[in-house]
């Protein structure tokens, strides 16, 4: 017999779905067939599958040694750099400034060097997170951005954390703006973009359409221009909706493709520039919260920003356009 004491993390889940996670060699059918023969307690006493767990609870199971599998010391994460640019953190929540780059999860590469690697690598160094405890808790990002769009990511440390921020931004009650370099000049210079996304898997890339079907997705962003310089534009630009390559499909759509961008842009453009990615950075975050945080109320209204935006220093010594 072993027993499995509940902490924060895992609290509030359903009990089969916490030992299908704590548990992953144990199949699914023997789990249940356990929890109905009285294999799997909960304090001595029987327990139902639907039971949600709380803090404290100490559940007995009598079952094989081999189902109780521990994570493998070759865990990729483990052998990932802890180097993180940190804009936030407390005891909940980390928010990262990605290098331009920098994938955010393993892709088909298989590369190890992975934002969320590096996170996991980060907390378990400081003893925030240990796997072999956590059983069923796994840190994770809320939000993504592309390989070579830098800036900030949120990950959450902890499940209640997790649970709260993945519904604030499924609400809208986080908004996210990004500073981009755009080529031409964007008129008018402020406004809304609304346009419908249409994802080819195949060649990575989304399609703009002007009339909603079944097949796409509704795009809406805010932009305002805050200078002009050279023949580039510098964008702040507020997502609505958040969706993949967004940014920089609607700019290319309207008319002002992205600096540097090598697949909605065109070579002939970006001739001459010192970087060969898009000029996209997510610089600051709002917390902007409608509803209850819970756990997370105390982040109502913080905003946090980006340290540095790589590619504003190359766009500063570019001459001023004269109106």
């Amino acid at each position: 017999m072993k027993e499995l004491i509940i902490g924060r993390n895992d609290a509030g889940q359903r009990l089969d779905k916490y030992l299908s996670k704590a548990l992953p060699a144990l199949p699914p059918s023997l789990m249940q067939k356990y929890i109905r023969l009285k294999r799997i307690k909960l304090a001595g006493k029987r327990v139902e599958k639907d039971y949600r767990l709380q803090e404290g609870d100490v559940l007995q199971l009598y079952i094989n040694d081999e189902f109780f599998l521990l994570p493998d010391p070759n865990e990729v994460w483990r052998k990932a750099p802890t180097a993180l640019e940190i804009a936030y953190e407390d005891e909940h929540v980390l928010v990262i400034d990605k290098p331009a780059g920098l994938v955010v999860h393993e892709d088909e590469q298989g590369s190890v060097d992975t934002l969320i690697n590096r996170i996991k690598a980060y907390l378990y160094k400081k003893g925030e997170w240990d796997p072999e405890s956590e059983r069923s808790f796994v840190p994770a990002l809320c939000n993504r951005i592309d390989r070579n769009t830098g800036g900030l990511v949120i990950a959450a440390k902890t499940a209640e954390a997790l649970r709260v921020l993945n519904q604030k931004i499924k609400d809208r009650e986080i908004t996210k703006y990004y500073l981009c370099l755009v080529h031409g000049t964007p008129k008018p210079a402020a406004g809304t973009l609304k346009h419908y996304l249409c994802r080819d898997t195949d060649k990575k890339q989304v399609f703009v359409q002007q009339r909603k079907t079944s097949d796409n997705l509704t795009a809406v962003l805010r932009y305002r221009t805050l200078e002009k310089r050279g023949e580039l534009s510098l964008l702040e630009c507020e997502l609505v909706t958040g969706r993949t390559h967004q940014i920089r499909a609607q700019m290319q759509a309207a008319g002002w493709p992205l600096a540097g961008d090598t697949k909605y842009g065109t070579a002939t453009q970006n001739r001459g520039l010192p970087f060969s990615h898009q000029a996209l950075w997510s610089w600051r975050l709002c917390f902007s919260f409608t509803t209850p945080a819970g756990p997370l109320e105390y982040l109502r209204g913080k905003e946090v920003r980006a340290k540095e935006v790589p590619f504003l220093k190359f766009f500063w010594e570019l001459p001023k356009k004269s109106n």
